[in-house]
C-alpha cells in the first residue's frame, strides 16, 4: 500500500509535553514520562475500525507478525498460560513449547525465540479466527478473561505494552549520584525500526483510534502499573489529573483531530477485548 493510499494519520514530528518526578517507593528511580501521548484519547480498535499493519488483512490488527520474547519471565508467564488453551479455545492448538515458537532475530544476528506464525507470511498462531466457534482474537487474551484475570498476565510483554513504549536507562547525573530513568511515551512507527515507515496502518498516528471516552493514562492503568510499579502510577495519574485540570498547551494532534470529527464513534477507553464465547 502506498503512503498516497494510507488512511489518514497524523506527522510523527510535533510538540510534546513531558514531566520528570522521582518514585515514592525508591528514590533511586526516575520517571520521565510523555503526557501528550498519556492524556491522548488513544484506544485500541482491534475489530471494528483497525486496518492491521499489512495490506488487506485488517483482521490481523497487530497480531500479523510472532511475538519476541523479552526474557525467561516472560516465555515462562506464557507458558503456564498456554497450558489453559484447549482446542475448543485455541483454533491452531499445539502441544510442546517449540511447537508454538519459533527463532528468529530482531537485529538481524542473534537468534531469538517469538511466538509462531501460522505460515511464512503469519499471522500469529494465536489468533483465532472472527468466526471461530472458540473466540476470535487473542487465544490468550480470551482465557485471560475467562479466568477473571488482566490479558497482561498471559500475554507476550510486547503484546500488552503496545502501544506504550518504556525504555530504562541507568543515567549519572552532575553529582555523580546515579539513577534508574523509566521513560514511557509512544510506541510509534519509529518504534519498530527503519522497517516501521513501511507499514500499512499505524494506529497510534491515526485519528481513527484516538476515540477513547477517557485518557490513556486511565485506561492503561494496569499496564502502566506493572511498568512502573503501584506508588509510582499514583503519582503519574496525579499529575496527569492536575495537569488535565491546568489544560494541556501540547495535544497530540491526532486526539485534535479526532476530537473535532464528530462523526467518529467514541469508544470506551483500553484495549478492546477478544470477546470468548461460552464453550
Amino acid at each position: 500500500m502506498s503512503r498516497a493510499r494510507r488512511p489518514v494519520e497524523v506527522p510523527l514530528d510535533f510538540p510534546r509535553e513531558w514531566i520528570e518526578f522521582l518514585d515514592p517507593a525508591d528514590e533511586q528511580h526516575l520517571v520521565r514520562a510523555d503526557l501528550t501521548w498519556l492524556l491522548s484519547r488513544w484506544t485500541c480498535v482491534f475489530g471494528s475500525s483497525c486496518h492491521g499493519i499489512l495490506p488487506g488483512r485488517a483482521e490481523d490488527g497487530c497480531c500479523s507478525h510472532g511475538a519476541f520474547f523479552t526474557d525467561a519471565d516472560d516465555e515462562n508467564r506464557v507458558k503456564a498460560a498456554v497450558a489453559k488453551l484447549s482446542p475448543e479455545t485455541w483454533q491452531r492448538h499445539r502441544r510442546g513449547f517449540k511447537n508454538w515458537t519459533e527463532m528468529d532475530t530482531v537485529d538481524g544476528t542473534k537468534p531469538t525465540r517469538r511466538t509462531a506464525t501460522r505460515s511464512g507470511d503469519g499471522p500469529c498462531v494465536f489468533l483465532n479466527d472472527a468466526d471461530f466457534a472458540g473466540g476470535g482474537g487473542c487465544a490468550l487474551h480470551a482465557q485471560a478473561l475467562r479466568d477473571g484475570v488482566h490479558p497482561l498476565k498471559y500475554k507476550p510483554d510486547v503484546c500488552w505494552q503496545l502501544p506504550i513504549r518504556r525504555e530504562q536507562d541507568w543515567i549519572k547525573r552532575a553529582d555523580g549520584t546515579k539513577l534508574l530513568q523509566s521513560t514511557l511515551t509512544e510506541f510509534d512507527r519509529r518504534g519498530w525500526g527503519p522497517g516501521g515507515h513501511d507499514l500499512a496502518w499505524w494506529c497510534t498516528s491515526s485519528p481513527e483510534a484516538h476515540v477513547g471516552t477517557e485518557a490513556m493514562y486511565l485506561s492503561y492503568a494496569p499496564e502502566l502499573t506493572e511498568l512502573i510499579g503501584e506508588p509510582a502510577y499514583q503519582k503519574l495519574a496525579e499529575l496527569c489529573d492536575a495537569r488535565l485540570k491546568a489544560g494541556m498547551v501540547a495535544v497530540h494532534p491526532a486526539t485534535v483531530v479526532a476530537l473535532a470529527t464528530p462523526t467518529m464513534p467514541k469508544r470506551r477507553g483500553g484495549r478492546e477485548p477478544a470477546s470468548p464465547r461460552p464453550t
